[in-house]
């Protein structure tokens, strides 16, 4: 790279939501460069995860979250058919084990219909266990669009698409600092061989780094930054086979939504996450992202709870996950930020902020919604 090129848009963040971002911009037309603080794409939350296509069931009617997620699981099965990346429609089932508990699945899905899923079936327990015999269940829903996704092949492809497009792509290339040069953005990176470039545009999908990057860019008032809280969600894998074909949930709890089973396309089964909240302020460096084996008995009793034919001491840590979330413990769950320049003031700009689940399901609607924004400036700026 030169030693200062100009582009229309410099995407910060190779995750999945910023690869999808990349492809969208550079399929539009737009001159796109991608910068990834660690040595490749997609190694930080976007591989962290449980890889589910949600169905989008969970979440406040007509926020982001809501929308975006109804709009990317059918966006993504068309996507991943055409790119060979491996999808498979399991299905999940939402369990209530308890008389009390009926209510709360009743009240699921009615905010799924709210949501513009309709497709949602109840369960009566015989119909249950019909699917899943092993199953503690006193009432269920069932949802058919429910599935897992090759998450590092989805990434390889997204990359594919956005350089075939005519993005450029730099590893290692940590964002430092921008500032307003004139209309346009001065950009610098970090790392072993640092650049600048003039960029129009600047889109922040950094994840877990998002409001540092936010921070960075000279200009752009706190006041408009949210406040980081990070859920840390840890995963244990069963030594040896599961007696289950679908996902199995258990209804929501505060920060996440249970300790559940989900399969990988292999049909393995892990369990998680559960949701352990991280200290305020706590900086990247300090995130531990090991998994405590101590934590195996909480996740035995979650999951006998609905399980309890699971044999004893068959738990295995496996990985963790942080997700940037935008409210604390006990706060009502904070809806995605996609923040334009309408909403924070400042020209090319777009600000991705607590951008956690169900942004791998969401990717797909959460770039056109960002190319969009592009589009709508750039065609307000030449009118």
């Amino acid at each position: 790279m030169a030693d200062r090129d100009a582009v229309d848009v410099l995407v910060v963040g190779a995750g999945v939501v910023g690869l999808a971002c990349a492809r969208a911009l550079a399929l539009a037309g737009h001159a796109v460069v991608i910068v990834e603080a660690a040595t490749t794409y997609g190694s930080g939350t976007s591989s962290r995860n449980s890889e589910v296509v949600h169905a989008g069931l969970y979440y406040e009617p007509g926020s982001l979250k809501a929308r975006l997620c109804v709009r990317g699981r059918e966006l993504l099965p068309a996507y991943c058919e055409a790119r060979n990346v491996a999808l498979k429609r399991c299905g999940k089932i939402i369990v209530a084990t308890q008389q009390a508990q009926e209510a709360a699945l009743q009240a699921l899905r009615a905010r799924a219909a709210a949501c513009g899923v309709h497709e949602l079936q109840p369960l009566t327990r015989a119909q249950a266990l019909a699917l899943e015999p092993a199953l503690n269940v006193r009432a269920a829903l069932w949802s058919p669009a429910s599935a897992i996704v090759d998450s590092h092949g989805l990434m390889t492809a997204l990359l594919g698409d956005a350089q075939a497009a005519g993005a450029l792509y730099a590893v290692a290339s940590p964002f430092a600092a921008a500032e307003r040069v004139g209309e346009r953005w001065r950009a610098r990176t970090a790392g072993a061989e640092p650049f600048e470039l003039d960029a129009r545009w600047i889109v922040n999908a950094a994840g877990l780094q998002a409001q540092a990057v936010a921070a960075a860019m000279q200009g752009f008032a706190a006041a408009a930054i949210p406040p980081r809280h990070l859920a840390k969600g840890n995963y244990f894998a069963l030594g040896g086979r599961a007696p289950f074909t679908h996902l199995i949930y258990p209804l929501p709890e505060d920060g996440g939504l249970g300790v559940h089973l989900t399969l990988d396309l292999a049909g393995c089964a892990r369990f998680g996450p559960d949701v352990q909240w991280l200290p305020a302020g706590i900086g990247d460096e300090a995130i531990d992202y090991r998994v405590d084996p101590a934590r195996a008995a909480a996740f035995e009793a979650a999951i006998r709870s609905w399980w309890p034919g699971l044999p004893a001491d068959r738990l295995q840590p496996a990985y963790s996950g942080v997700r940037p979330k935008l409210s604390g413990p006990g706060q009502p769950a904070a809806d995605f930020r996609i923040d334009g320049p309408g909403a924070h003031g400042v020209p090319g700009a777009v600000q991705l902020f607590g951008i956690e689940s169900p942004g791998l399901t969401a990717s797909l609607a959460i770039a056109e919604q960002v190319a969009a924004i592009v589009a709508d400036a750039d065609a307000d700026t030449d009118a």
